[in-house]
């Protein structure tokens, strides 16, 4: 009888393309991949270790796992990726409940730990960070009409405030034809929307061909057959530039949704992060942007609470944020993270002043969408659907602005049946809370 794995994949993106690999694997292998652990001979966490609440998110899941466990209905948890090679040397010593652990450099040998680990081996695997392969045979977790694809490993960026250089290494492209034949063969099972995942998409072929490829990538990638909607996630400010930014607006392919992390604003607080850039130059590239494409949609993210951050700072980032009005935006509060540089920074920000800046903040922020899903009413909208909520008894969607499980959906009736992966034109009639609401318009031109 097949081995029964249950895999739940937490965190990012880029780490849902490592659990999507090791799925792979372990089918391959002939283990059964089952949606529950209840029953499961082995369940596995791909763990996220970025921050203390994704730390602790991780935590809940294999204390949720050791009740099983413990009641016998599952019989052996294997945690990967980044909280084991976090705490790599006290890992298994502080959680008796897990059986095996792999860290970020190791998950190529998940078959391996679970025949071990059913075999009552204890034990942990750490390998090279920097020599993990990137490439792998994948099985979807996420829809079949969208999928991540990632075109790079690890980060050399060096924020002051994070650690992913040391649980991820450093940045490592993978090369542009094994990019491309794993875009084709996720668009021939069906793919309809290719989104671009890195740490750093635009660093994209420093490393490898000693000149910045994302742009030549790009074109490469528009040219593939039957794909529709190319998203790019994670641009860093200052390694954009024209030759990027016209491939973009040239190619209808590629949607004019930017997602780029400023983080904040202050030339004083983005010195102390050890970020590239000051808020000219961030205000000049975001002007460039709408000049170049004006139905641009910019999204970034946010820290507020960095040690040092005075009210003077924090008022110039709500007032930077209230002028910009950035129609997406990821508002988080600093997390003070062991090994990192600014954990051991002087004038640390007090828990309770973070969460009234991440408050004054998001009252902004919804104000901005507000004002963004007003625009939009009477527009008629391509719609890529996702199915079908009871609920509210209509289909929902995103549009161009609209990036998986992030940010906003739009909800919308029918009269002709709609499939998920299915384009439709949306004519917006209206906005609850964040998201849009409309009804098909079959009848209309090309939307927006």
């Amino acid at each position: 009888m097949a081995i029964k794995v249950a895999l739940i994949s937490l965190g990012c993106p880029k780490n849902q393309v490592d659990s999507e690999q090791m799925l792979s694997m372990l089918k391959d292998a002939g283990m059964k991949h089952v949606t529950h652990p209840d029953g499961a001979d082995v369940a596995i966490v791909n763990t996220c270790g970025f921050i203390e609440s994704a730390v602790n998110e991780g935590l809940s899941e294999i204390f949720a796992l050791s009740e099983l466990k413990k009641e016998g209905r599952l019989k052996k948890i294997i945690v990967t990726g980044c909280i084991p090679e976090r705490y790599k040397g006290e890992f298994l010593k502080e959680l008796p409940e897990v059986d095996f652990a792999l860290g970020t450099g190791s998950c190529q040998k998940i078959v391996d730990a679970v025949t071990e680990t059913l075999e009552n081996h204890r034990a942990a695997c750490f390998d090279d960070i920097n020599l993990s392969p990137i490439s792998a045979k994948r099985v979807l977790l996420s829809p079949t009409h969208s999928a991540y694809i990632k075109i790079a490993e690890g980060c050399d960026n060096h924020c002051a405030y994070c650690i992913i250089p040391k649980i991820r290494g450093r940045f490592r492209s993978r090369p542009e034809e094994e990019i491309l034949k794993e875009a084709e063969t996720l668009v021939q099972s069906g793919v309809k929307e290719l989104i671009v995942v890195a740490q750093d998409i635009t660093r994209y072929g420093v490393d490898l061909y000693r000149e910045h490829r994302l742009a030549n990538l790009l074109k490469k990638m528009c040219q593939i057959p039957n794909v529709e909607w190319i998203r790019l996630h994670y641009l860093y400010p200052d390694e954009i530039d024209d030759r990027l930014l016209d491939v973009i607006a040239s190619d209808k392919k590629i949607l004019h949704y930017f997602d780029i992390p400023i983080q904040h604003i202050s030339d004083k607080i983005l010195t102390l992060m050890n970020r590239r850039g000051n808020r000219a130059f961030i205000e000049a590239l975001f002007e460039k942007i709408r000049t170049k494409m004006p139905d641009a949609v910019l999204r970034t993210s946010i820290i507020a609470g960095l040690p040092g951050e005075t009210d003077v700072e924090f008022s110039e980032l709500c007032d930077f944020m209230k002028k910009e009005k950035l129609p997406r935006a990821g508002i988080f509060s600093y997390s003070q993270e062991e090994g990192s540089a600014a954990a051991a920074m002087e004038n640390q920000v007090d828990d309770e002043t973070k969460s009234r800046r991440m408050e004054i903040l998001g009252d902004i922020q919804y104000s901005v969408m507000e004002e963004y899903n007003e625009r939009q009413i009477g527009r008629v909208l391509k719609i890529l659907c996702e199915g079908f909520d009871p609920d509210s008894g209509s289909y929902y969607g995103r549009s161009y602005a609209d990036s998986p499980e992030i940010d906003s959906k739009v909800y919308f009736h029918s009269d002709q049946p709609v499939s998920a992966g299915q384009f439709v034109s949306v004519r917006i009639t209206g906005a609850v809370d964040s998201d849009l609401i409309g009804n098909t318009a079959f009848e209309e031109g090309e939307p927006a």
